[in-house]
């Protein structure tokens, strides 16, 4: 999970997590979400098996409240 410059938090799945945050904060080819809210900071990762588990825990936390995600941080 990224925070963003709003206070905003973005969630996604990537294989290279320091490339990743990166490409969020200086390229392009970051989220069209985080472009715009610049600069980003990691605030929470967790490790998958497989790009099927990464895609299900993405999607389980894209479901929680954001006073629901930070407090999985803690």
């Amino acid at each position: 999970m990224l925070k963003c410059s709003d206070e905003s938090v973005y969630t996604g799945i990537t294989t290279d997590l320091n490339r990743r945050i990166d490409e969020h904060n200086n390229s392009p080819k970051g989220a069209k979400y985080t472009r715009i809210r610049r600069p980003v900071e990691l605030i929470y990762s967790e490790s998958c098996e497989d790009k099927s588990s990464a895609s299900k825990r993405e999607y389980a936390i894209k479901q929680l409240s954001k006073i629901q995600k930070l407090s999985l941080i803690k």
